[in-house]
């Protein structure tokens, strides 16, 4: 009997030639080694169709090629390596290559004064671009954090001088009795609006980096703002973070602007653009600021 040859329908001819952009794969469940861990990861991986007259691409040969993050750590050179093994399995069809990968980073806390700790996931992505021969990086973090409106706090300590008058009018102050007044619910009676908040960061590696920046981009991030949220606390624990929002009143105008000289500091990257949302607790809406450096687009 004689053998028949598996059919290849993506070199047939096609009654419309046309070129695409982009053509490819989403979400492909992934693994990746970074620092020492292996990690749960997606991947969009997809080449540009400049041959118009070709019915489509080789799907599978860029399926394979991801199985290199399987052996090595995740690095910029492991990204173009990728993108280069794109474009050599698809040459005469495609001049471009892409790879996305979006994966959590879990990093180990400590609380502000107690000895505890806990675990906090930072959504992380990875896009990376192959085209005319020119490669580049970009690098997209997700942290959160807490933001006092310094508004309300202006407003709350009016009330709060207000109600003292009330309280302390024609009487004799006394050590005794201030003290006790300001740590009592009738003296503090109100108290600024706080919420949780969301900085959305993304940075351009440099050309020639060799490694990633995801944690000094955190903590740089998180000490500028200083009131990122916490894991495991304990009493003095809730109370530092009290005193830190106390001290690092902000709207999302100043967040943004405390990220901004933040990541100007940082080491290895050529450009960002960043957006600071503040989950309102006094509004219906959300408060909203963004900012670039060196962004085109």
């Amino acid at each position: 009997m004689t053998a028949l040859t598996l059919p290849d329908i993506a070199v047939q001819d096609i009654r419309t030639a046309l070129p695409l952009d982009w053509v490819g794969m989403c979400n492909i469940a992934l693994p990746l080694l970074f620092q020492g861990n292996r990690l749960r990861a997606s991947a969009d991986a997809g080449v540009s169709l400049d041959d118009g007259s070709a019915r489509g691409i080789h799907m599978s040969r860029l399926y394979l090629a991801l199985e290199i993050f399987e052996q090595q750590p995740l690095s910029p050179g492991l990204l173009r390596q990728v993108l280069e093994d794109f474009l050599a399995s698809h040459a005469g069809l495609s001049t471009a290559a892409y790879l996305n990968l979006r994966f959590d980073l879990l990093l180990k806390r400590p609380a502000l004064v107690s000895p505890l700790a806990g675990w906090k996931a930072h959504p992380i992505t990875l896009s990376a671009q192959l085209k005319d021969e020119m490669f580049h990086v970009e690098l997209f973090v997700q942290l959160d954090y807490s933001s006092t409106c310094p508004c309300s706090a202006a407003l709350a300590r009016q009330l709060i001088q207000q109600q003292f008058l009330s309280d302390f009018d024609n009487r004799p102050l006394s050590h005794e009795a201030v003290l006790a007044w300001l740590g009592s619910a009738e003296g503090v009676v109100a108290t600024p609006h706080s919420q949780r908040s969301v900085a959305k960061l993304q940075v351009r590696l440099r050309e020639g980096s060799d490694a990633f920046p995801i944690v000094e981009l955190i903590d740089q991030a998180e000490a500028a703002l200083g009131t990122a949220v916490q894991t495991a606390v304990k009493r003095a624990d809730e109370q530092a973070f009290a005193l830190a929002n106390g001290q690092n009143l902000m709207f999302c105008e100043d967040a943004a602007r405390r990220l901004h000289l933040a990541l100007r500091s940082l080491e290895g990257i050529s450009g960002f653009k960043l957006r600071v949302e503040h989950a309102e607790s006094l509004h219906a809406h959300d408060a909203v600021a963004e900012s670039r450096w060196c962004w085109n687009g």
